[in-house]
């Protein structure tokens, strides 16, 4: 991906040189035809389309800005409570994602969710060991929070 990075930024300045114009419409002329040159070839090189890379790190991060606002909401309505009614506890997690890069950005991005911290990552690493301020009868809607990170994280680093 850095390298497909470089070269549209080459071929952009490279068109800014033929066009004999040094301005930023002109730049950004030659990225978007760079951008097409790195799509045509897409087949002929060794990692995939960087865009679709790029499209998917926005959309890992707007998953980590909603699970934020709603996870802050929540414990924002426990913490106003006059008396507080919560059930803190530890809980695992398991999880299909493998390497240290996504186990790791999988656990940072729990622990960053108002509520819940990683307490440990199992030896394997397919399992995680949360303590969560409130843990609700059934865990289906942790579970599919985590799931949505980990589809997320999977679409980034795969």
């Amino acid at each position: 991906m850095p390298m497909q990075v470089l070269i549209n930024l080459l071929i952009g300045v490279i068109w800014m040189f033929l066009q004999d114009d040094w301005s930023v419409l002109t730049f950004f002329s030659g990225y978007l035809f760079g951008l097409l040159v790195l799509f045509i070839l897409r087949k002929y090189l060794p990692t995939k389309f960087y865009l679709v890379t790029l499209l998917a790190i926005v959309q890992l991060f707007l998953v980590f800005i909603y699970e934020l606002f709603t996870s802050s909401i929540l414990v924002i309505r426990q913490i106003l409570r006059p008396r507080i009614n919560i059930t803190p506890g530890i809980f695992t997690l398991e999880t299909e994602l493998e390497g240290d890069l996504e186990v790791t950005l999988l656990a940072l991005l729990l622990t960053l969710t108002p509520g819940s911290v990683v307490v440990e990552v199992s030896e394997d690493s397919k399992r995680y060991y949360i303590h969560a301020m409130d843990i609700p009868a059934s865990s289906d809607a942790v579970l599919a929070s985590t799931k949505k990170f980990e589809k997320a994280i999977k679409k980034v680093t795969r």
